[in-house]
């Protein structure tokens, strides 16, 4: 008997999510905040869990058409409305078109005495009010600890926290709760990250003079979420999460060629180039024209009509300019033309974080086809050598999801460079590994250049020896000794030789033409006598020929004549006589 084929479950529904507009929260929480329920976000000083409740009001209202209302129990509606001013957040204009609504509840923790039954109600007629008086989708209250300030009553309060948090749920209201961090506890109360379907925490710490802040979901009830703990930084555009796992291997790839910027380096690569949209390690100790080799790579880019946006980390861009223009690569005219960015800073300006933001900000705005990176070895000094693994991995996931062409230099020390970076797993992370280092030798320094990887792509295994001239970057021709490839005055010394050996094979050469000739007319002059030889014997051969036919035919005249001579009836025969 044959079974029949089951049937399709049904599509479940999925929980319904209230996006926050923040960049990145939206993509680590798969889609934003819980609708309809409160969120628990906590942390210490200084986190910034104002900031993200506020922001999470304005960009409901600017972004989805969601009306809002802050409940704040610390700070005034002018302060609130002053300190996010440089954000480009008006709240005043916003509560004056009654979408969004701002009450500051003041409590003199002071002048707090515990008597009696405590409860919550007056809170609630007073939030709701405000709720429903321009329809608000979004509740914000900041802070919890300073609702429940002075209250000793561990009972009583966990009672009014559980029935705050029942009384927004049935609201239904997307309800974003700040409270601060206690000792060994998310919040100082330990109950509300229970009561709590979402609780996002916040961290803000200081390693090695650095500031760093990272986020963290701890738990979202009904929903997948990153688990990870993610870098945030507060810029003068708000809230701005840098999320890692979220970012998949599923971005588009080109089949598209860019050049190097160097012909030499380009005819190297079994395509005459690597391909668009992917990362290149230009890699190498001090003073072997890491920059230079960048900077050709940045003028290719323009001069093909692409935006390029360049990151120094060493040198100043008016430095830079200069510099490039003495081996003939001018970026003045492509800054002046809008196609080249320079942006110059220190490493130590900032932390990680900071450095991946402005990248992503600047990428966003400039919206470049090619970024240049020098150096990266450089961000060791504001982070752990794991912290800019982590970095560079996000940033060339996000590079390639955008379809933009990356390089990065780095610096390495001695042979031991190689090694350490591989084990760093930074060179896992690129498409193309391109290494140049000094070839020392009889007393001199020469640079040299190989690729050491090239996903998808045949390459030359050759070291190349090349040179930094007054018209950019060249690579010079392969010479080969008998001890393999020669550079510098062993190239010289070994050209010499070869144009010895050649002068030597060309006068050998000259001197057997030479002797061919003379054997040739010697050759010619023994043809001749030969000939004139040949002629003499033939001439006398002829002259013997003649006379023997002349005598031939005289001969043959005087037969003529004496037969003619001669009686016709012959002499007649004796007769006979009778006896």
């Amino acid at each position: 008997m044959r079974k029949k084929p089951l049937a399709a479950a049904p599509a479940l529904p999925r929980l319904p999510k209230a996006p926050t507009g923040i960049d990145g929260l939206d993509e680590i929480t798969e889609g934003g905040l819980p609708r309809g329920r409160p969120t628990l976000v906590c942390g210490s000083a200084g986190c910034g869990k104002t900031l993200l409740g506020i922001e999470f009001l304005v960009r409901g209202i600017q972004q989805f058409g969601e009306a809002g209302v802050l409940l704040s129990f610390e700070e005034t509606a002018a302060e609130l409305a002053a300190n996010v001013t440089s954000l480009g957040f008006d709240l005043g204009a916003l509560q004056a078109n009654k979408q969004l609504r701002i009450d500051h509840v003041h409590i003199d923790r002071a002048a707090l005495e515990e008597t009696g039954e405590y409860d919550l109600e007056g809170l609630f007629i007073r939030l709701g009010y405000a709720i429903d008086a321009i329809g608000a989708k979004r509740v914000v209250l900041d802070t919890l600890e300073a609702l429940f300030a002075g209250f000793t009553n561990q009972a009583l309060l966990r009672a009014e926290i559980r029935r705050l948090f029942g009384w927004l749920k049935d609201k239904g209201v997307t309800a974003v709760i700040t409270a601060e961090r206690g000792e060994h506890t998310l919040t100082r109360q330990g109950l509300e990250e229970y009561v709590s379907d979402c609780v996002i925490l916040l961290d803000n710490r200081v390693i090695d003079q650095i500031t760093t802040r990272r986020l963290r979901v701890v738990k979202y009830r009904g929903s997948t979420h990153g688990t990870n703990e993610y870098p945030y930084l507060i810029t003068e555009e708000g809230f701005s999460v840098l999320p890692v796992t979220s970012l998949r291997l599923e971005h588009e790839v080109s089949d598209n060629i860019v050049s190097s910027g160097v012909p030499g380096l380009d005819a190297m690569f079994g395509r005459g180039g690597w391909f668009q949209g992917t990362s290149t390690l230009l890699t190498g100790t001090a003073g072997t024209a890491k920059t230079t080799l960048a900077v050709a790579f940045a003028l290719a880019a323009c001069q093909r009509g692409e935006r390029c946006l360049y990151f120094a980390f060493e040198e100043s861009p008016a430095q830079l300019v200069r510099n490039m223009r003495s081996v003939g690569l001018d970026l003045a005219p492509y800054i002046a033309s809008g196609l080249l960015r320079l942006e110059a800073s220190r490493p130590t300006l900032s932390g990680l974080e900071r450095h991946l933001v402005v990248v992503h900000k600047l990428i966003g705005q400039f919206r470049p086809q090619a970024v240049v990176i020098d150096p990266i070895s450089n961000l060791v000094s504001v982070g752990s050598a794991s912290e800019v693994r982590s970095m560079l991995t996000r940033l060339i996931d996000y590079l390639k999801v955008h379809g933009v062409t990356a390089l990065f230099t780095a610096l390495v020390s001695g042979s031991r460079g190689l090694v350490e970076l591989a084990e760093e797993g930074v060179s896992s992370l690129v498409d193309t590994w391109i290494s140049v280092r000094d070839l020392e030798g009889i007393g001199e320094r020469n640079r040299g250049l190989s690729i050491l990887k090239s996903r998808g792509m045949a390459h030359s295994n050759q070291v190349r020896e090349f040179v930094v001239t007054a018209r950019g970057v060249e690579l010079l021709d392969v010479v080969i000794g008998p001890l393999g490839i020669v550079t510098g005055a062993g190239r010289l010394s070994q050209r010499l030789q070869e144009q010895a050996v050649a002068r030597a094979a060309q006068f050998e050469v000259d001197r057997n033409d030479r002797e061919l000739e003379r054997k040739r007319r010697v050759l010619e002059a023994t043809i001749n006598n030969l000939r004139t030889e040949f002629e003499s014997v033939e001439e006398e051969l002829r002259r013997v020929n003649d006379q023997a036919q002349a005598r031939q035919q005289a001969q043959d005249r005087d037969r003529g004549t004496l037969a003619a001579g001669r009686p016709s009836g012959g002499p007649s025969a004796p007769s006979e006589t009778p006896a």
